[in-house]
């Protein structure tokens, strides 16, 4: 059931038209559960980018987490209401660990997280929402939002395997080729880099 109400949504498909934003490629409803990995993350922009796409994709109850502390009164409603999910980031039970948990408890569950974890510029990319996807034995489906052509790009899915350097070799390869909203902050200057993560 989508979480954003009739008006939302119709103030989202309009946002989407007006904005000149695209979708390349195809994505996999077939797939129940997936770590959607979206990236270059430079800017809060890319909010609007990511519910107007997922919108389009009408894959509104796509999840992302957010700490539990965020959740609580009005705010805490309207977060529930966008997709998000809580964690508590001082559990014995590290974020990963809860994240996966939450794949188990689910019929169907998208979790869409940003590789990077912040907005600022990184020189790697942080490991968490691969080890989520492999602990909860789902596949990733890296998204790149390129600001250049306007366009949010599906990749291919990719099944977290034993070879965890030649799987970020790929995911590194995939957004190297995107332009962020703040274009030196994106991640092409990581797609040369010998393998780093966090």
């Amino acid at each position: 059931m989508p979480y954003l109400p009739a008006m939302v949504r119709l103030l989202l498909r309009i946002y989407w038209k007006l904005s000149g934003w695209k979708i390349a490629g195809s994505f996999p409803y077939n797939q129940k559960k997936m770590v959607l990995a979206v990236a270059p993350h430079t800017s809060m922009f890319d909010i609007m980018i990511g519910f107007g796409a997922r919108n389009q994709l009408n894959i509104t109850h796509a999840k992302f987490l957010g700490k539990k502390e965020l959740f609580k009164g009005p705010l805490g409603w309207l977060l529930r209401k966008l997709g998000g999910t809580p964690v508590d980031r001082h559990s014995k039970h590290g974020v990963v660990e809860q994240a996966a948990a939450l794949f188990s408890s689910h019929d169907e569950f998208l979790l869409a997280l940003a590789p990077e974890g912040t907005r600022t510029k990184v020189d790697s990319l942080r490991s968490g929402f691969y080890h989520i996807a492999r602990m909860a034995g789902v596949p990733i489906l890296p998204v790149g939002f390129d600001f250049k052509t306007k366009q949010v790009v599906l990749g291919e899915l990719l099944y977290p395997g034993t070879d965890e350097e030649a799987d970020f070799k790929k995911i590194l390869a995939f957004y190297s080729g995107f332009t962020g909203k703040h274009p030196e902050k994106d991640l092409r200057h990581l797609q040369d880099q010998t393998y780093k993560v966090l």
